[in-house]
């Protein structure tokens, strides 16, 4: 099966056009794999794209990504995000920039009433591989074993991570897009998982 809607190159802008059919039993997730130079934002209907930034705009990148997903969440009405956490080893530098990024995320979710769940790299990994230290080609390479997608213009797999990301809440939440061992689905108990209520999580 392969899932329409991946952004092809030379595609116009990713909010333009935007129509998205609702998955099964209400269940919108959008899945965000948060860079500051190329977030990977994964759309409740599956399609994908990357918001990228220049490292001439300084803080202005945290605004570019802010309101880009403010638009997108707007359009989409995912009922809860899952973003991908910080890996556990950070260089401070790098680490400022990144939370940096993460606190503005939570602000437009926040904004939006979106709730979301973090879950770990090698959590991701293991659940997409059973490989808690699987690469970039691995996890692209299960995807379209998985589902038979392919990701434009993803080298640095943004847009593949944040689609497992959807891919593994959907799992969770008892709508799994695709078969996988159960070894691989039980991986994903290690996640702090929010209580659905109505489209939001309980308190």
């Amino acid at each position: 099966m392969t899932l329409s809607g991946l952004v092809p190159a030379g595609a116009p802008s990713p909010l333009a056009g935007i129509t998205a059919a609702a998955p099964a039993a209400g269940l919108r997730v959008t899945g965000l794999d948060l860079s500051i130079t190329s977030t990977g934002v994964c759309r409740p209907d599956g399609s994908t794209f990357r918001i990228k930034t220049r490292a001439k705009d300084g803080p202005r990148r945290l605004q570019h990504i802010r309101d880009v997903l403010a638009c997108e969440i707007a359009a989409q009405g995912p009922i809860l995000a899952a973003v991908e956490d910080l890996p556990t080893k950070m260089h401070a530098s790098s680490l400022k920039i990144i939370g940096a990024l993460h606190g503005v995320v939570q602000l437009a979710l926040l904004d939006a009433g979106v709730p979301w769940v973090y879950i770990a790299p090698a959590t991701l990994k293991a659940y997409a591989c059973d490989n808690g230290r699987a690469d970039k080609p691995e996890l692209a390479a299960a995807a379209h074993l998985a589902a038979g997608v392919e990701f434009v213009d993803d080298k640095g797999g943004d847009q593949c991570d944040a689609w497992w990301l959807r891919a593994a809440t959907h799992e969770h939440y008892g709508q799994p897009l695709f078969e996988l061992p159960q070894a691989q689905r039980d991986r994903l108990t290690k996640v702090s998982w929010p209580e659905l209520h109505g489209g939001r999580h309980g308190a």
